[in-house]
């Protein structure tokens, strides 16, 4: 039997041999003035499988350290220009924070608030620009269509509540698309649309760019649809739909108790963007939560397809199977990213395969073609509370493997110590326990009814994850599947609403939650100076981990951000963010996500961090990287949250 070092040896010189390839390949298509598809990030995950995969080795592991600032780019208007959906806009934290470019063609693409411009991408001159008229453009992205007999290239992107399509080459509104230019939506898209032979593939918001983020489900049942749509890329012309809570007749209404499933709000798909297998013609789309999120008394049953991954035939949009991640769902954990498609060696197989993030915690690898999870599922018993008529779930599905990407359980024991933190810190952390008596019954803890006078229960992870809307990013050679997590809890009761009575029964919900406050408390070092309100349980507060897919075991989990208050030798202890990684053929992981304003590059082998840089603003994006048509591969990302000023900018750096 072949042992493990023979292995590993004929592996990479089999992957040295297929990217040297690759490289000659490059290098004689730039020659002869052809350019590679490969060169280019051409749709917001870099392709419709969404591994976030690129095959550029120029940038590697042994010259990423030297990676310099080559250009940037102002997202904002020019100075003393107004833009009344920048200066006064609707959602101050999503205008510029999570674009993503792509490169097709040897041209970036990007949203810049108020209008959409075509780049160079070694330089980053403009090439045209079209500008809005009212509201913005994406805040996350475009998509780009090469066209069809007859009709140019076109970039299509959602503005309010419309699809809008420019001519690639011009930047003009093609008139040929909708009515004039844009289409009306029937429910509005706040993401990167996909589009598979002809057909755009949207998700569902409740509001658009340039409006208000609004979550009726948060704290209502009744509001907008989520259901989903697909429409003509060369017309407008709409093709299908699907009720993700459906209709009676249709698959799972029977889940919703009580005619629960009529005039409900919730369950639409708010992903940044979907997940296409081009070979199976499957779009792959994760499904929210109903509303309202934190009661589900009025809607026993588990609720389908509410937090669940929904595999539909792309040009029919006939389902073909689901998986539900949550039962019942009354933590808002819903399903914010789209899962990464991934084929796993097992058993002497190959099994096609997909991985499911969420707020949860946890990460379901499923068979893309059936749905059956790969390493298999424990059904665990739902904890019970006492809220009024809720009805919970017998079991809840956790996976076998991986185990828990974040905190899914909390005790006395897990406390901060001295060493982690303060001495100080961790006494105060420990009276703040002793005092609040939170519940925490592990995984799916339910909310205790406050009048009852029980203690707020504590659920880990918290609303925002887990993992959030960043998803992960997949490696075909190394079999890896790249993801980062956040550990911060939500606290609570279920309590009766004062503001619902029968004049306002249709717009408020007899039931509310209410906040149980933070465990945190205030640090100070041994000269009495503030560290600020950390975290009383055990750091890393953040990570970046490495999932063998074909094992379900980490390859590799390491600490995600600093934190530059902490005392010398205690800084490395996870900055919680948003965002997610990028992988490359390089060896590299490109991340953003945290609050310490740094963008870094780790192996992608070992989870060592190897390169670093710091901005005025956080990264909240996700990355790109692709080769110029000058030789050079450029690595870019957009800084623009929480920052000093308004120097949101677009930053791409190269090799010197």
């Amino acid at each position: 039997m072949e042992g493990i070092e023979e292995m590993r040896i004929r592996r990479e010189v089999i992957v040295a041999v297929i990217l040297g390839a690759f490289i000659t390949q490059i290098d004689s298509a730039q020659q002869i003035g052809a350019r590679n598809p490969a060169s280019d990030w051409p749709t917001y995950n870099r392709d419709l499988a969404g591994t976030r995969y690129s095959p550029l080795t120029q940038i590697n592991t042994t010259n990423v350290s030297t990676l310099t600032q080559a250009w940037s780019y102002r997202l904002r208007p020019e100075p003393g220009k107004s833009v009344p959906a920048i200066d006064k806009p609707a959602s101050s934290f999503e205008i510029f924070q999570e674009v993503t470019p792509i490169v097709v063609n040897g041209v970036m693409y990007l949203p810049s608030g108020d209008r959409v411009v075509a780049l160079e991408p070694e330089t980053g001159k403009e090439i045209w620009r079209y500008e809005l008229p009212e509201g913005l453009a994406s805040f996350r992205g475009v998509t780009y269509w090469p066209g069809d007999p007859g009709l140019p290239a076109r970039i299509f992107f959602t503005s309010l509540r419309k699809l809008i399509a420019l001519r690639a080459d011009t930047g003009a509104l093609d008139p040929t698309f909708g009515d004039g230019g844009e289409l009306d939506l029937e429910i509005p898209y706040s993401g990167v649309p996909v589009i598979y032979r002809n057909v755009i593939l949207m998700g569902s918001n409740f509001f658009g760019p340039g409006e208000r983020h609004i979550g009726p489900h948060l704290t209502t049942s009744r509001g907008e649809k989520g259901d989903v749509h697909a429409y003509d890329a060369r017309t407008g012309k709409k093709v299908w739909d699907f009720h993700t809570i459906p209709l009676p007749g249709e698959t799972g209404n029977n889940t919703w108790g009580n005619d629960s499933w009529k005039n409900r709000t919730g369950n639409n798909v708010w992903s940044f963007t979907l997940t296409v297998d081009e070979q199976r013609g499957i779009v792959y789309m994760p499904v929210s939560g109903p509303g309202m999120n934190y009661y589900g008394g009025d809607r026993p049953g588990d609720n389908l397809f509410s937090n669940s991954t929904i595999a539909l035939d792309a040009l029919t949009g006939k389902l073909k199977w689901h998986f539900q991640n949550i039962r019942h769902e009354i933590w808002d954990y819903n399903l914010p990213p789209a899962p990464g498609l991934i084929d796993i060696r097992k058993d002497g197989k190959t099994i096609p395969a997909l991985a499911q993030v969420g707020k949860s915690g946890f990460m379901f690898i499923l068979n893309r073609e059936n749905g059956t999870p790969v390493h298999g599922v424990d059904e665990r018993p739902q904890a019970k509370a006492d809220v009024p008529g809720e009805v919970y779930p017998a079991t809840q599905p956790i996976p076998k493997k991986p185990g828990p990407l974040a905190r899914v359980s909390m005790t006395r024991n897990d406390l901060v110590t001295a060493e982690d933190t303060t001495p100080a810190h961790a006494e105060a952390c420990r009276a703040l326990w002793d005092k609040a008596q939170f519940r925490n019954d592990g995984p799916y803890t339910p909310w205790n009814y406050r009048p009852n006078g029980g203690p707020a229960s504590l659920a880990f992870p918290g609303m925002t994850g887990g993992v959030n809307w960043g998803g992960t990013a997949t490696d075909p050679e190394l079999g890896y599947i790249f993801v980062n997590s956040k550990d911060e809890p939500s606290s609570g009761w279920i309590a009766p609403n004062p503001r619902y009575n029968e004049k306002t029964k249709d717009t408020e919900f007899p039931y509310v939650h209410q906040s149980g406050g933070t465990l945190s408390a205030e640090a100070r070092d041994a000269d009495g100076r503030s560290l600020g309100n950390l975290p009383c349980f055990r750091p890393p507060w953040a990570s970046l981990m490495a999932v063998n897919a074909a094992t379900g075991e980490f390859a590799w989990r390491v600490p995600l951000g600093v934190n530059d208050n902490m005392p010398d030798g205690k800084k490395n202890v996870g900055s919680p963010g948003y965002g997610g990684p990028i992988v490359t053929a390089g060896g590299l992981v490109f991340i953003g996500a945290t609050r310490d304003r740094r963008f870094r590059a780790f192996d992608s082998r070992t989870g060592k961090e190897l390169w670093s840089t710091s901005f005025d603003d956080n990264v909240t994006a996700i990355p790109i990287t692709y080769m110029g048509k000058n030789g050079k591969q450029y690595v870019a990302v957009v800084a623009a949250t929480n920052g000093q000023g308004n120097n949101e900018s677009l930053h791409v750096f190269a090799l010197p």
